[in-house]
């Protein structure tokens, strides 16, 4: 006697093929969750309260859709969350980069290729072969591309535990990751919410160079060196300067101290491999970089997006962090007579410090 399965155990065996049609893609992880995230919503009420979130006004710019998916996407009654690693090189090589005052330090996600296009063609990818096993459904992808929740989201679909440096962590996997998302609206059953797993570690609210993380699970993007370095269009606070270090684009110190890491595994796509020496390039190589020169090496780079005036800003901090060498005083002072006030007076603060670094490492004649 043949039994027809019922419509729940169809949705069942529906979203284990979408777990191995998202591992044929290229994504290390699915997770299915509802699109209740209530508690989220009071996190985020809590963080804009304080004015944690800077000049980042479009966090507060869009009602609930952030938090209410089917105000985003109506009809959204499942969220089909991807993640996918993205380390180029083992952490111990990228902390070598960080400790030396004469290396650019980009922030690991942004060495190579833009991460937004990929995942969403994959994610396209995961949506036509659903399409094809069930027919038209409705649905919408999302690569930090709309006001989402992702990281609350790819909790509760069990794909890793908000740390309280507020970044995503995998038990197996640690957390240097992508994420991405479907907005569908199939009643897909859910995956079970990951646990935290942080315990009593403080280790990234002790590391973070301008002490952005006020307390567990609490980030002032105001101090922090992402914010500081990618959304801050004007100039950068000149006591939070000397913290920056040699921190041109992004921070991932608290990445790289998290002991939870240890289990990351590297990326197997090429689109995340560095690109123009970005994993190895000097303040100076990069300083010098023309206009022109860093549009053709950002292209298909999410550094692109902060222009080159920013660029510049960045590594003129970052000189003003470093040893006072003819070399980083040449090159700063070939820039003091920029267009640009900004430029002009992060190259001035630059200089002001090397001098004082001067004087203070001159011996003493008796």
């Amino acid at each position: 006697m043949n039994i027809t399965p019922s419509p729940t155990e169809d949705l069942v065996a529906l979203v284990q093929r979408i777990k191995q049609w998202g591992e044929e893609l290229g994504f290390q992880q699915i997770g299915i969750s509802d699109t209740n995230l209530s508690a989220a919503e009071q996190h985020l009420h809590h963080w804009l309260d304080n004015g944690f979130n800077g000049e980042l006004q479009y966090m507060a710019t869009h009602g609930l859709k952030r938090s209410r998916p089917a105000l985003l996407q109506a009809g959204t009654r499942s969220i089909i969350s991807a993640r996918m690693d993205y380390l180029p090189e083992p952490p111990i090589v990228s902390q070598q980069v960080l400790d030396d005052p004469t290396a650019a330090f980009v922030s690991r996600y942004a060495l190579g290729r833009d991460y937004h296009k990929l995942l969403r063609n994959r994610l396209q990818k995961l949506a036509d072969k659903i399409a094809e096993k069930i027919g038209p459904f409705g649905y919408r992808a999302f690569v930090d591309s709309a006001p989402v929740l992702e990281k609350a989201i790819a909790e509760k679909a069990g794909l890793g535990w908000i740390g309280k440096h507020s970044n995503l962590i995998n038990r197996g996997a640690g957390s240097w990751f992508f994420l991405g998302e479907i907005y569908t609206d199939l009643a897909l059953p859910s995956d079970q919410a990951a646990s935290n797993h942080c315990g009593q570690c403080r280790a990234c609210l002790d590391i973070c160079p301008t002490q952005a993380i006020v307390g567990p699970y609490q980030v002032d993007a105001r101090r922090c060196v992402s914010y500081l370095t990618i959304e801050l269009h004007g100039s950068i606070p000149v006591e939070l300067r000397p913290l920056l270090g040699n921190r041109i684009y992004g921070c991932d110190d608290c990445q790289l101290v998290c002991p939870w890491n240890r289990f990351a595994k590297l990326s197997v796509e090429s689109d995340f491999k560095p690109r123009h020496r970005l994993d190895q390039a000097t303040l100076l190589e990069l300083f010098n970089w023309s206009e022109a020169e860093f549009l053709q090496k950002t292209e298909g780079s999410a550094i692109r997006r902060i222009g080159h005036l920013r660029w510049l800003r960045n590594i003129a901090v970052a000189l003003g962090n470093g040893q006072p060498t003819p070399a980083a005083k040449a090159a700063l002072t070939g820039k003091s007579v920029n267009d640009s006030e900004m430029l002009r007076e992060h190259v001035q603060w630059a200089l002001q410090n090397l001098d004082t670094r001067s004087r203070l490492e001159q011996p003493r004649q008796l």
